[in-house]
This record gives C-alpha cells, sequence and structure tokens, in this order.
C-alpha cells in the first residue's frame, strides 16, 4: 500500500532538476568562501528577499538560533510568541546555547502579537530585569493554521522595535507560502525587519537547508555563530544546488498546495466525528480535532495509517495536516475516503 504522507511537508524527495543539479554542482570549502554554488545561492536568495546577504545553514532550528545568538548577548530577553516554533519546538535553544531568555506573549488566532502586548512586554531600564533587544515573528505561523502576516502588520511591528532600539527576527520558514496566499511580492514580508530565516526544505522540496538573511555587518557576525554551532560544511554546494532550484522552479507552485489543503479542510468539515475550520486555511496547513471518543489517540491514528495516511500529533486529540509537492488532488480525495472509512468504521 502506499502512503499519503501529510505529516509535514518536509516529506517532499527532490525533483529530478535537484537530483541533477546536485550531481553537477560546482564545489568549493564553504569555510574558506570557495564554495560557488552556497555564494550564488546566497547572493539569489538575498536579492529575493530583498536584503543586503545571507548565509546558507543546515536548518530552519539553525537558522532562528543562530540569528537569535547574533541578536543578543547572554542575559538579553527576546520577545516572541506562546506558540511560536522557536518557542515551542526548538529545544529550547536560544536559553540552552545562548542564556537568552524568552518573554512569550499569547499568539492571536492569525498569528500575530498585539502591539499594545509587545509594548507592555519591553523591559524598562532597571538593573533586575533583562534587557528587551528582540521581537520575533513567524510567518506563516504555523501552530495558528498557517495563517500569512500582512505587509501591513510586519511594518507596524518593525516601527514599534526600531522606535524602542529593538531588532526584529522574522522566522519565515514558509515565507513564500505567505507570499503566495497574500498575492505580494516576498520583500513586501521582510521589509524593515533585521533578519529572516527561510527554509528551502518546507514546501520548496529541497532535501535540505535554510538561508537566513540580513545585513552584511550582521551576516558576517552570523558567520561565526554558525561555525559556533558547527555549521561550517565545507563543500555543501551540494546542498545549495537543490536550494538553487528551489528557489527558481517550486515557488511558483505553492498556490496548488494551498487549493489542496482548503480542498482537504472542507472534505473534513463534513466527517462526522472530526472537527476543522476551512475558514481559517490560508495556506497548506490545517488542524483536525478528534472529538469521537470511541478512539483513542492513537488508535485514530493507527488505523488511519492502515488505511494508508499519515499526520501529525500536536496535543490531546488534535492533529496536523499538510500538503505538499507531490500531493494532488486525486491524494486529497484518497485522504478524505480513508479519514471517513476509519471514522464510519
Amino acid at each position: 500500500m502506499s502512503i499519503l504522507d501529510l505529516r509535514s511537508d518536509t516529506v517532499t524527495l527532490p525533483t529530478q532538476a535537484m537530483r541533477e543539479a546536485i550531481f553537477h554542482a560546482d564545489l568549493g570549502d564553504d569555510v574558506f568562501g570557495e564554495d560557488p554554488t552556497i555564494n550564488r545561492l546566497e547572493a539569489m536568495t538575498a536579492e529575493r528577499l530583498g536584503m543586503e546577504a545571507a548565509l546558507l545553514v543546515v536548518s530552519g532550528t539553525m537558522g532562528n538560533a543562530t540569528c537569535v545568538l547574533t541578536h543578543c548577548a547572554r542575559g538579553e530577553e527576546v520577545i516572541l510568541g506562546d506558540n511560536s516554533h522557536i518557542f515551542l519546538n526548538e529545544a529550547g535553544g536560544m536559553s540552552a546555547l545562548g542564556g537568552i531568555f524568552p518573554h512569550t506573549i499569547p499568539n492571536q488566532p492569525d498569528g500575530t502579537l498585539r502591539l499594545d502586548e509587545i509594548e507592555a512586554a519591553i523591559r524598562g531600564d532597571n538593573i533586575h530585569f533583562p534587557r528587551t533587544r528582540l521581537v520575533c515573528l513567524e510567518n506563516t505561523h504555523n501552530r495558528c493554521y498557517g495563517a500569512a502576516l500582512t505587509p501591513k502588520y510586519t511594518a507596524a511591528v518593525a516601527a514599534l522595535a526600531k522606535s524602542r532600539g529593538l531588532s526584529v527576527h522574522l522566522d519565515g520558514a514558509r515565507i513564500f507560502n505567505a507570499a503566495v496566499a497574500l498575492g505580494v511580492d516576498v520583500r513586501e514580508l521582510t521589509r524593515g525587519v533585521d533578519s529572516v530565516n527561510v527554509c528551502l526544505s518546507k514546501g520548496l522540496a529541497a532535501p535540505v537547508g535554510s538561508v537566513i538573511c540580513g545585513s552584511r555587518e550582521f551576516i558576517a557576525r552570523a558567520r561565526r555563530i554558525r561555525k559556533m554551532l558547527g555549521g561550517g560544511m565545507r563543500q555543501a554546494g551540494i546542498i545549495a544546488a537543490a536550494g538553487i532550484v528551489a528557489l527558481k522552479e517550486m515557488t511558483g507552485r505553492l498556490a496548488e498546495d494551498h487549493a489542496n489543503a482548503l480542498r482537504l479542510a472542507k472534505g473534513i468539515a463534513g466527517i462526522p466525528g472530526l472537527v476543522t475550520e476551512p475558514d481559517r486555511v490560508q495556506t497548506n496547513i490545517l488542524y483536525i480535532d478528534l472529538v469521537d471518543q470511541r478512539f483513542s489517540d492513537d488508535e485514530f491514528m493507527a488505523r488511519l495509517k492502515e488505511k494508508g495516511v499519515m499526520l501529525s500529533h500536536t496535543a490531546p486529540t488534535r492533529f496536523r495536516m499538510l500538503t505538499h509537492y507531490g500531493i494532488g488532488a486525486a491524494e486529497i480525495d484518497a485522504a478524505l475516503a480513508a479519514l471517513r472509512a476509519v471514522m464510519q468504521s
């Protein structure tokens, strides 16, 4: 039985064009700045996102950690959402590696942080308090149904941060999904922020890698942090080659994933025992709640896997599904059929 893997948009396999690019990539030692394929990817990503410079890293988690550690010193503070990926899903890296204090405020259902709550969270100049240095945003917002933050909102946060002497880091793991969903150039979503992390392996089908962007001075400092984290990857042009193909060929097809996610959500909404919110689906992420008490969470997942569908378990009775390259309308219909069969059993 073939498996429809909807656990994440990281489960994609590289395209044939990526495999060929990897095979033919020009290589050099990146720690010495001599890998031409990496240099090309970094220049391309910086230009695409409207930033001065860029740096290839292994993963989104490494990218976010590198940026936070570049912005903040030990004992300083970051304001971020209580449902943000950096806070929930990155192993406490800012604290464990950098001695940096996370100050969480509530994410709103649309993924935003309220401006007045950001303002209230900024510490005054008092020896009892850590210094607030950074505000982190997430676009799209994973835990908020893949919500896309608008250019207007991001600009408002950047203006507030600047007025208080703070920097803004944007976890833009799926920022191209946000740009497609909002119908804007991706540069509109990075304007005013000081750093951004974009994943090549989420939705864009590259097998590995993320890129962080910022000013030339910021990236120069971040390069040292990346080295400290073990990110000197030598002949990593084999990674960059697939990333170049991802930027060239895969961002334009993301609307297809969004349409399939909405198709899936609308279908699930009609299945008794399952609850989802199609009106919240903007991009390729949706959540479903198991309200049928006949099944435990584990039983539900096991029965669904027997029918050939896999999803993620994110909380008690809550599950996540993501559409991605390789999942089309026929696969969505098959997933819905499997869900109906399980719930009717």
